[in-house]
């Protein structure tokens, strides 16, 4: 390991998509050993110059320990109250900022709430962000995000005409997917926000956002191209589910299904609405 600033930036890095938030001690400990050995009587020395303080591990990663919910019920409960008094994008984006109840938010870097345009016709929604998009504070800016936008250029779309978010606007320590109970707490937002934003149509990238947002227990390869009515709570409009560009990074072949439904994107959205 270098000692240098960039071999340390490099080696936080590592544990921080490992899932690595927390300095539980400083020396090394033989679990394996029958007893602790007895501590090495102190040498007498000179005084050390006092050292700066180090930042610890915890401030490193930017955790917070806030007080949450008793259970997740209450927390459900306390989103759905929540998201219900938000009167806009920008009063929901604050309302997740100060938001307790779901743990995820402790050890993310920050909210990934939205990117694009929230007057577009047309929103992609994710499942949850990644470590890119955790920097970042925006959702699908890694090679996920560079192959999604390559896939709505190629349609005639771009970042200023679709709206992009997540059902879950934290990022799950070591890119690690997102339990029920975390869904289930983050489901109230991502249903304001969508009723907030409007669109005329919603694509659901990947399995586990259509599952959640459109009631299924089908997987998405039988799914996938199908167009849904999807209730805003103000109106209902058209959802079509497809594969999420990092399934598509590690399956290309799956590119030419995917392709066939952003084709029925672009038929629906030249049409005014979507076909059947």
């Amino acid at each position: 390991m270098t000692s240098d600033g960039k071999g340390l930036r490099e080696v936080l890095s590592f544990y921080l998509d490992a899932g690595v938030d927390t300095l539980v001690g400083e020396a090394a400990v033989d679990r394996m050993a029958d007893e602790a050995p007895p501590p090495a009587p102190p040498a007498a020395q000179a005084p050390r110059p006092s050292a700066p303080r180090q930042q610890p591990v915890r401030e490193l990663f930017q955790t917070r320990v806030p007080a949450a919910p008793a259970s997740p019920d209450a927390a459900v409960m306390a989103a759905r109250e929540a998201a219900r008094t938000a009167a806009s994008l920008d009063d929901l984006r604050a309302l997740l900022e100060g938001f307790e109840g779901c743990a995820l938010r402790n050890t993310a870097t920050q909210l990934v709430f939205e990117d694009g345009n929230p007057k577009a016709r047309i929103m992609f929604v994710g499942e949850a962000p990644g470590y890119e998009e955790d920097v970042s504070g925006k959702p699908f800016v890694g090679r996920s995000g560079k192959l999604l936008d390559l896939m709505i250029e190629a349609i005639g779309l771009d970042r200023t005409t679709a709206y992009i978010a997540n059902v879950v606007p934290w990022r799950p320590p070591g890119n690690r997917t997102p339990t029920p109970q975390e869904t289930a707490i983050c489901l109230p937002f991502i249903r304001r926000q969508i009723e907030l934003a409007n669109p005329d149509i919603m694509v659901c990238l990947g399995g586990p956002a259509m599952q959640t947002l459109l009631a299924t227990k089908d997987g998405i390869t039988r799914t996938r191209g199908r167009w849904f009515d999807y209730d805003t709570g103000t109106r209902t409009i058209r959802a079509i589910p497809t594969f999420h560009p990092a399934f598509l990074l590690r399956s290309p072949l799956q590119k030419r299904l995917a392709w066939r439904d952003f084709l029925a994107i672009k038929k629906a959205l030249a049409a005014g609405k979507p076909g059947n």
